[in-house]
């Protein structure tokens, strides 16, 4: 009998090798072929991570985007309302000066009368010069002029009467001074008003009827 040797078939060949190619040989083209299969893989993991970076910083950019409108919208709002308030501080602060100046009127209207009868002397003069010097440092501004026109917004006609020489209503008498405090009057001027004398405006206009030369008659001259 022949002796079989294990491992190797009829033609003295290994069983499980085929080609020639040895064990290591097998596992070398087990790990390529491996590697081939992981390799394209690579790429579609990095494009993936790409558009999660790029979305999540387009979310960091509109959040950004809102919150500096958010910013400048309340800036904006806190701007008007710091003028606002100036607005009304100032609003407040002349009222008040208004009113303290408006108190004063009626001392100031003694102050004039008296100047006017040569009253106005020795220690009142100081007193009374110097309350009409602060009066002035505060704002207050006096008008009414004989002979200007009459204004109905800061003029109050206490008297009416007509007169030949004025050819529109005009203040003929300055009964009260007026006060004005930068925009605001405090009181009008109380004066005496005249208007134009009815039938003094006459349109002068030449005759209808003039004087004709002595050759323009009627008849015409005489034919013989």
């Amino acid at each position: 009998m022949t002796e079989e040797t294990p491992g190797f078939d009829d033609k003295n060949e290994p069983a499980d090798v085929s080609d020639g190619a040895t064990p290591d040989d097998a596992a070398t083209e087990a790990d390529r072929a491996a590697s081939s299969e992981a390799g394209p893989a690579a790429p579609a993991g990095d494009a993936s991570q790409t558009a999660g970076l790029t979305a999540q910083l387009d979310q960091v950019r509109t959040a950004l985007g809102e919150r500096t409108a958010d910013l400048q919208r309340l800036q904006a709002e806190y701007q008007n309302y710091r003028r606002r308030v100036e607005r009304d501080r100032v609003s407040v602060k002349e009222a008040a000066v208004a009113n303290l100046l408006g108190e004063l009127l009626p001392v100031l209207d003694d102050i004039g009368r008296a100047r006017e009868h040569e009253e106005l002397v020795g220690g009142f003069k100081s007193v009374a010069e110097s309350l009409e010097a602060i009066s002035t440092k505060m704002g207050l501004q006096q008008f009414g002029k004989e002979g200007e026109p009459f204004d109905p917004t800061i003029h109050e006609a206490l008297m009416h009467s007509y007169a030949p020489d004025v050819t529109e209503t005009t203040c003929v008498a300055i009964l009260q001074p007026g006060y004005r405090f930068g925009e605001r009057t405090i009181r009008p001027a109380r004066v005496a008003v005249a208007e134009p004398q009815p039938g003094t405006q006459q349109a002068k206009e030449p005759a209808a009827d003039e004087a004709k030369p002595a050759d323009e008659e009627s008849g015409g001259p005489d034919k013989g």
